[in-house]
């Protein structure tokens, strides 16, 4: 059965089905704790969305190694173990190359770890499918999470405090304050899921639709089940 799923899967398939059919943030809305964070500015969102994709690439990789050589009653504390690591070490480069960065994310780095994106695709697609299908899972779904956080950010900054890195758009009359302070982070949100609504874009509500059973809400199902099923 994993043999026939890899099949069907191709490296540039799994990289579009995490930028658009899947997009973490903006379909299945998951990791909303560093979302509404750090989508105070640009260059935060930028950042922590590329840390998240080096982290996420690095870990599918490895995990999807180990997988048949892993104990399924240990894979969790092997799958945080790995994730750790990464997020170690890409917490130092941050910190060594891009100090104002690393100010500025703060305690979000470290909190990599526990960032439910990854464990979701370390469950759901790494510990599953080959190398390769793993790497471009987690170049899809590292840029499409990199890709909603820049789009709320983008609208936060600029309808908060007018202008993104220096460059002006909104006069400071016509600014709303509200959206740089953490209810903004909540309305922009609201907005951009009111807008895939409407537009009937995929979402996390209609995603049963048209699923290849390796998404995270699939998981998270067929695990209840089981439970159940004991």
């Amino acid at each position: 059965m994993e043999e026939n799923n890899e099949k069907k899967l191709t490296f540039l398939g799994c990289i579009f089905n995490g930028i658009i059919t899947e997009n973490p943030i903006l379909v299945l809305m998951i990791g909303m704790c560093p979302t509404l964070a750090v989508t105070t500015s640009v260059s935060n969102a930028i950042g922590m969305g590329l840390a998240t994709t080096a982290v996420l690439i690095a870990s599918n990789a490895i995990i999807s190694l180990v997988r048949k050589i892993t104990p399924d009653r240990v894979r969790i504390p092997i799958y945080i173990v790995i994730v750790a690591s990464f997020v170690t070490l890409v917490e130092f480069l941050i910190k060594a190359y891009f100090p104002a960065l690393y100010e500025a994310l703060g305690i979000y780095i470290p909190l990599i770890v526990v960032n439910c994106i990854i464990f979701g695709r370390a469950e759901a697609f790494a510990g599953k499918n080959n190398v390769i299908n793993s790497i471009g899972d987690g170049i899809g779904m590292g840029l499409g999470f990199t890709l909603g956080i820049i789009i709320i950010s983008a609208v936060r900054e600029v309808i908060g405090s007018g202008a993104i890195n220096g460059f002006t758009f909104v006069p400071e009359d016509y600014r709303a304050a509200l959206f740089v302070l953490p209810p903004g982070a909540f309305l922009v949100l609201a907005f951009l899921t009111a807008i895939q609504n409407k537009l009937k874009l995929p979402s996390a509500t209609n995603k049963k639709e048209a699923c290849n059973n390796d998404c995270l809400h699939c998981t998270i199902h067929k695990t209840s089940v089981a439970k159940e099923d004991k």
